[in-house]
């Protein structure tokens, strides 16, 4: 029995074979019936398992850091009540430390947003 490769055009005198196996005039196609999905292995079940678990260690390590951030940021505030002078552009006002230092860090965290802003409009146009 041969079979005939679509790349190849057909030797001279024959036609290729139709759906039903017959000669047609036209190209090979496809069986009708799709094929059989078999059931999931045992390693795939292993592997599923798996990625349950690792998601459950990652849920339980980001609570755990989550809670370590808080206490740290408790303790941040309970030792840095005391007030302190700010230099402003327009005049000096007195906050406590920990009101200073929150202020410095949000206006840190802005200006490395737009500096990101900035290079991807940058590498986009």
């Amino acid at each position: 029995m041969t079979s005939t490769d679509p790349q190849r055009p057909p030797t001279p005198g024959t036609t290729p074979p139709g759906p039903s196996g017959t000669p047609t005039g036209g190209t090979p196609s496809a069986p009708s019936t799709p094929p059989a999905v078999s059931p999931p292995s045992a390693a795939a079940a292993r592997q599923s398992r798996s990625h349950r678990r690792g998601r459950g260690i990652g849920i339980g390590l980001a609570a755990a850091l989550l809670v370590f951030v808080t206490v740290v940021l408790v303790l941040f505030v309970l030792f840095n009540t005391q007030t302190v002078d700010i230099s402003l552009v327009f005049g000096d006002v007195q906050a406590p430390l920990v009101l200073a230092l929150v202020i410095a860090a949000v206006l840190g965290g802005l200006v490395v947003a737009m500096a990101g802003v900035a290079l991807r409009a940058r590498r986009k146009g």
